[in-house]
């Protein structure tokens, strides 16, 4: 946990904008479920800005400042209040050149004195209640927990010490802070205004000029803070390696589930004369990004290499799609491990140990396809399908993410199931937001923006993890999004489903440029199961091929996908009037060409959202749900642009400029450790057979979402 990351110079930059204490306020409330004191707000004011000047008279602008800190990686041990240090400077040390750290305990005291003479370690502050302990001995603490194996370094070689910073102070007025027989340590030292110079001295014998951002970069990845893709991670373990750390709530869902897994299943090497025939339902929801997909693969992993029978089910095309293609699995392959929710009409013979439910907010009323024999239908709900072929049945959801009216995934419709077969439900829910670079500020920033809850969105705050910019043009958007792609990160455009769609065309599966705005003509993504004309990619692998950047994707191919920087188009279908949301459907006009129409009346064109088939007031929570899942499919950088000039102009107003320093993360501005190009699919067939936990190469530790 961390409320803000930024640079010396880059803190001065978002203070003088008056909107450095209004994010951190925000971050403080959702982490904490209260309002951050007076005393709190004033030292974020007072003492950062003091400080982060301070940096900059010596020459360090460029030092990371990390504000609100937690001390160890996995907050878990310390339940209900995280030890978070005030400030942690970080960047690189100038004669070891390895990382360098100073934890900062930020104090306004201005007079101390001794709550009893026989010890330094109890002090009575003016103006504040009750006793207080020395500073050095809260340092001590964060000393301990910071540098231990469970540290955001775990264990490497580092340079790490910490101040009491107490600029409000001269040496007479704490005098017993400084005495003889206070307390010392690298931890224990104290500066007051009288020890300024000595203070730049010393940050400058700490840290280099440069540097400081390859540091930070390193600690946030510890720190599971910038996420390895999901998708690179099936490639290094070809889904079967246990390559996942799990953190916190994560883990503690893992390892709940493992567990009554032992209880409930027959172990697979001594089975049991009389089995237990007790049922049990896992039902773990969080929003985007909480690590509802990690969890899943990371148990599917374990119990396979026990010897479980296990499948993972999706209701998305895209995702398996991308799974399979960008991990190089073979149809034979993909089919033993991965499937979709409508592959259970009949119960499998024996039945699966245990049946993983990824995307369970995607769940239908019943199990149906346009290639199946109508008496082939599923006849009863699907979800009972699905308790129906396994005894040990979890469940990933996240009711902000149905964005189809036959999704009928929900918490209730579930417990309802689990209570008409008898059995026990355990519910979990996952909070921490590791995905859009962690920034659960911009998650909440966003679902405020689109009316997804009742906040006011308000400007939004750089935080250093995530960041947002508005285009004035398409041409601009895509210009961004290209240049980024073409430097090595990943990239695609997204927009609303504001254009008919056209199926390929002719011999040659010509794909027709349906996404029209002024002059510049893109096609959607392929609505096509093969390769079309100049390598256009079929729609289920869009989001991973490398020849998909040249067309639009929508909420269908983009959901539970993610990549760098994302362009996301918002077309007439949600537009901004007199300060409320106005929600639209279009109508289309046909053309001369047979197959191929045009706009008639701008709005939404999702044939799934029709006025037949849905009243108003769904219809906008529907619109609402697709731009969420869109605004949160990048993991450092989102690049917006409006169709309507009134909502780019809204927009525009709530995002800001730009370019902040060196905030805006270009290819070219992030440190060499943060650009990771992801890997080239494997090719078909490699590493047949699942590999156990220690068989061949050693894959690396990836921490996701």
């Amino acid at each position: 946990m961390l409320l803000l990351k930024l640079s010396a110079q880059d803190l001065l930059t978002l203070d003088s904008r008056d909107r450095m204490v209004p994010h951190l306020a925000a971050r403080w409330r959702y982490f904490r479920g209260a309002d951050a004191s007076e005393s709190e707000r004033s030292a974020w004011a007072e003492s950062l800005v003091s400080l982060a000047n301070d940096l900059v008279a010596a020459g360090r602008g460029n030092v990371e400042m990390i504000v609100e800190c937690a001390a160890t990686l996995d907050e878990a041990i310390c339940p209900g209040d995280p030890r978070l240090i005030d400030v942690v400077l970080v960047g690189r040390h100038p004669k070891r050149h390895v990382a360098s750290v100073q934890l900062v305990e930020l104090k306004r005291w201005s007079t101390v004195s001794r709550v009893e003479r026989a010890t330094a370690d109890l002090l009575h502050v003016p103006g504040i209640k009750g006793e207080k302990k020395h500073p050095a001995l809260q340092l001590g603490a964060y000393y301990e927990a910071f540098t231990s194996a469970r540290g955001p370094f775990q264990g490497a070689d580092f340079e790490c010490g910490g101040f009491a910073y107490l600029h409000n102070a001269t040496d007479d007025s704490v005098r017993t802070l400084i005495d003889v027989d206070a307390p010392t340590g690298s931890y224990a030292r104290i500066y007051t205004s009288d020890r300024r110079e000595q203070l730049l001295s010393d940050l400058r014998k700490h840290f280099a000029e440069d540097g400081a951002a390859s540091v930070a970069e390193r600690m946030l990845q510890s720190m599971g803070l910038r996420n390895t893709p999901l998708l690179d991670a099936m490639i290094w373990s070809r889904g079967a390696d246990t390559v996942f750390t799990l953190r916190g709530r994560q883990k503690e869902v893992a390892d709940q589930v493992l567990e009554t897994a032992s209880k409930v299943l027959p172990n697979p090497r001594h089975p049991a004369l009389v089995p237990d025939e007790r049922r049990v339902i896992f039902l773990v929801t969080g929003g985007a990004g909480t690590g509802k997909s990690a969890i899943g693969l990371q148990i599917k992993a374990e119990l396979e290499a026990q010897g479980r029978t296990v499948k993972y089910a999706s209701g998305s095309r895209a995702f398996n799609g991308a799974l399979q293609e960008h991990v190089g699995y073979g149809d034979r392959q993909f089919r033993e491990t991965f499937t979709y929710f409508s592959n259970f009409v009949t119960p499998p013979d024996p039945l699966l140990d245990v049946l993983i439910c990824d995307e369970a907010h995607r769940l239908r009323d019943r199990s149906t396809s346009r290639f199946w024999k109508p008496e082939d239908w599923g006849t009863g709900p699907q979800v009972d399908e699905l308790l129906a072929a396994s005894r040990l049945t979890v469940f990933f959801l996240d009711e902000g993410q149905s964005v189809r009216p036959n999704d009928v995934g929900t918490v209730d419709l579930i417990r309802e199931a689990a209570e008409r077969r008898g059995a026990r439900i355990v519910s979990y829910k996952l909070r921490e937001q590791f995905r859009c670079g962690g920034s659960d500020a911009y998650v909440r920033w966003v679902r405020a923006l689109l009316g997804v809850t009742d906040e006011e969105p308000g400007k939004w705050r750089p935080d250093g993890l995530m960041h947002i910019e508005v285009a004035d043009t398409p041409d601009d958007l895509e210009q961004i999004i290209r240049t980024e792609a073409l430097a090595g990160a990943s990239a695609r455009m997204v927009a609303g489903y504001c254009w008919p769609w056209t199926k390929p065309l002719g011999k040659e599966r010509r794909l027709e440029p349906d996404v029209r705005i002024g002059e510049w003509y893109r096609p959607w993504n392929a609505d096509s199961e093969s390769y079309c004309e100049d390598g256009a990619p079929p729609s289920r692998i869009w989001s991973v091929n490398e020849n998909g950047l040249g067309q639009i994707g929508c909420v269908y191919t983009a959901q539970g996908l993610e990549w760098d920087w994302c362009g996301v188009i918002m077309g007439e279908d949600m537009v901004r009037r007199d300060d409320r949301w106005v929600f639209r459907r279009g109508k289309e006009r046909k053309t001369a060409e047979p197959g191929i129409k045009r706009v008639a009346e701008p709005g939404s064109f999702d044939p799934k959202v029709k006025a037949g088939s849905v009243d108003d007031e769904e219809f906008a929570r529907l619109v609402r749900h697709a731009y969420h899942v869109l605004m949160t499919r990048a993991s450092r950088a989102t690049v917006l642009y409006s169709t309507d000039k009134e909502t780019r102009d809204y927009l525009k107003k709530l995002v800001g400029t730009a370019e902040i320093h060196g905030l805006r993360p270009t290819w070219e501005n992030l440190p060499v450790e943060a650009r990771m190009p992801h890997l080239p699919r494997p090719g078909r067939g490699r590493g047949k057979g699942r590999r156990r936990k220690g068989a061949g190469s050693q894959a690396p530790d990836l921490r996701l979402f």
